[in-house]
């Protein structure tokens, strides 16, 4: 006999509770958006299989002198194979 277990489905959604909380305290509807694109970003990343962290520190220190007409290669999914091969070697 399997026990019925929903302990993956709520530990996905936990960061939808979280957020929809904190979205109340953001100060205005602008704080509000920026906090929701920022948690959009940390779930692509995390959905890719990088660390947050590094990606945002990664694509804070490249966006200033990238191109605007090809800033989707910064998207998570453009920049996770390269990525993860310079987190595995700096590890």
């Amino acid at each position: 006999m399997l026990e019925i277990d929903n302990s993956a489905a709520e530990r996905a959604l936990r960061a939808v509770a979280l957020g929809r909380k904190n979205y109340l305290f953001a100060g205005s509807d602008c704080g509000g958006e920026r906090a929701a694109a920022m948690y959009s970003l940390i779930g692509s990343a995390k959905l890719n299989s990088l660390d947050p962290e590094f990606y945002l520190r990664t694509v804070l220190s490249q966006i200033a002198d990238h191109p605007i007409s090809r800033i989707e290669e910064l998207l998570p999914w453009n920049l996770a194979p390269s990525l993860q091969t310079q987190s595995s070697q700096a590890a």
